[in-house]
């Protein structure tokens, strides 16, 4: 599946433009909820590489793999048998836009790390999506309890459009972090850039810090 260069070039341009943007200066007392370079919007702006995956959630599993005890192969049915929690979190595109107060639904990433109990020579984490996105993160900043394996938002299942059946939430991380349409998780004791990573975004992606474009 080879993703829209154009979309990707657009993107690429966008994020390196951005990287050099303070915040506004606002009066409002929500304003301080709002990363530098970022405005609101009240919809959910649909990003991707040009392609959306059409899955079954009969054919769909969710591998996690590498320096772990007990490597897994989630069904869906094993995946929904795991348990749920609820949150709510703020929300930040490198694009530029940021939602607040998101509703999300899913399994807990401590969970999963409780269930696969990693080695100590794990230290990094590589996402792998449907679609063949990629993205990266230390594992440390997973252990966070913010962070989801999320399968609904404001009430409702993922759209096809923003991941469904299950996506990546790290809210601390601007959103590229989040993988969608989310296949395997690989534990590993090594930093393999991924898809954005690699074309020059950051590797670190701290929305607070302006941190879009390496």
């Amino acid at each position: 599946m080879e993703p829209n260069e154009r979309v990707v070039k657009a993107k690429q341009v966008l994020a390196q433009h951005r990287r050099g943007i303070s915040g506004r200066e606002v009066d409002e007392p929500e304003d301080e909820r709002l990363p530098p370079g970022q405005h609101f919007v009240n919809n959910f702006p649909v990003l991707d590489l040009g392609f959306k995956p059409d899955l079954s959630l009969d054919d769909w599993t969710l591998t996690v793999d590498g320096f772990v005890a007990n490597p897994v192969t989630w069904t869906w049915g094993e995946f929904q048998s795991q348990p749920k929690i609820d949150l709510v979190t703020d929300f930040h595109c490198v694009t530029t836009w940021s939602m607040l107060d998101c509703a999300w639904q899913g399994v807990s990433f401590r969970h999963l790390i409780d269930v696969v109990r990693p080695l100590s020579s794990a230290q990094f984490l590589f996402f792998e999506s449907y679609d063949d996105y990629t993205t990266n993160l230390p594992l440390e900043v997973c252990v966070d309890d913010d962070v989801l394996l999320a399968t609904h938002w404001n009430g409702k299942p993922l759209s096809r459009d923003h991941g469904w059946p299950v996506r990546m939430l790290i809210p601390k991380r601007y959103a590229w972090k989040g993988a969608k349409w989310i296949k395997k998780i690989t534990f590993s004791d090594r930093d393999q850039k991924g898809f954005w990573e690699v074309r020059g975004y950051s590797n670190t992606a701290l929305p607070w810090n302006n941190d879009r474009y390496g």
